[in-house]
């Protein structure tokens, strides 16, 4: 392992040559470098030429998004009748926690038993959150090129969590172009419909006989134009699908990625009740990628294993409250075979 710099970087390598690269600016994950099914390696996750780029990026590009991932509606939600009011930072709406999320700060860092451990404090009131947030993001990075990601958090005032990677993949390597030919499955038989405003509605709608269902394998491209109210607000898939038996605290497998011309797999784990999905529809104007070209809307998707969008507003989803004398406890895992 090492570290460089003021932000640090940390590139972990199994035995095999497969390795990633984490960094402390918003705890994330810069590179993860894979072999396809000839045994030839290549990076399979979007990011910059720049390590300043990471900073206050729209697509918030391989970093842990927080206090609260996705959206709240109008920036607005209360807690045993006391109202808070979130940095509103998309449209009506707050977004990843708002312009100073976790996303985009520089979390300390320290290397423990193998592991990549990146802490911060978010201070009571910061965007608009009530409550001191000790948290911690653990990396682990396996023989088996399985990235295994842990959170915790605590506090010592009633708030709410909700933390997610935010990977771009493009199995066939970050800068070979669009990755709609890649095939989904997700382990969800409901999606939550929203407004025009990405906000759920509050409903669990059934995916069959819709674009949303990728129940089976299906190519992304086959549905990302389809006259559908949920494909249509978002320019394409950016839509929050609810994990069928969750179980909270258990492991479940949520969801596999599959590109046929590599021949790469990456399977997807998680304890977290719902997985956002979104095709990268607006990744035109990114910064410029790692080997120096400019990304397109489509050229990645993110699987972003979390808790459901504007959870605090709807008391029929999972509870993302958290008080003091609790833990927040999640994981995912990120596998990578070929086929």
């Amino acid at each position: 392992m090492t570290s460089k710099g003021e932000a640090k970087l940390y590139t972990i390598t199994n035995n095999s040559g497969a390795k990633v690269t984490l960094s402390s600016i918003g705890a994330g994950v810069v590179s993860v470098i894979v072999p396809d099914k000839n045994g030839d390696l290549a990076d399979v996750t979007l990011g910059y030429s720049s390590i300043e780029d990471y900073l206050y990026d729209g697509p918030c590009c391989g970093k842990t998004a927080g206090r609260y991932a996705n959206r709240i509606a109008r920036g607005v939600f209360s807690i045993d009748g006391a109202e808070y009011h979130l940095a509103v930072n998309c449209g009506p709406n707050a977004l990843h926690g708002g312009p100073e999320g976790f996303q985009n700060q520089i979390w300390d860092s320290e290397v423990e038993n193998n592991r990549v451990i990146f802490t911060r404090v978010s201070p009571d009131g910061e965007e608009g959150y009530p409550g001191n947030l000790f948290v911690k993001v653990s990396y682990y990075w396996s023989e088996n090129n399985e990235l295994e990601i842990e959170y915790s958090a605590t506090t010592d005032k009633k708030t709410i969590v909700n933390l997610t990677n935010h990977c771009y993949w493009n199995l066939s390597g970050e800068d070979n172009g669009c990755a709609l030919n890649h095939k989904l499955w997700l382990a969800c038989s409901k999606y939550l419909p929203t407004d025009d405003t990405l906000v759920p509605t509050g409903e669990y709608a059934p995916v069959c006989s819709s674009p949303m269902d990728f129940t089976s394998l299906k190519a992304l491209r086959v549905d990302i134009k389809a006259d559908f109210p949920a494909i249509i607000y978002g320019k394409g898939y950016d839509n929050c699908w609810s994990i069928d038996n969750w179980v909270r605290g258990k492991l479940k497998h949520v969801a596999k990625l599959i590109d046929d011309n590599s021949g790469r797999v990456l399977d997807v784990y998680s304890t977290q009740p719902a997985v956002q999905v979104y095709t990268g529809n607006w990744l035109t104007g990114s910064p410029l990628s790692k080997s120096g070209k400019e990304y397109n809307d489509y050229d990645a998707v993110a699987i972003e294993c979390q808790a459901m969008p504007d959870a605090p507003n709807h008391s029929n989803f999972p509870s993302t409250l958290l008080c003091p004398n609790e833990e927040y406890k999640e994981k995912i895992i990120y596998k990578f075979t070929t086929k």
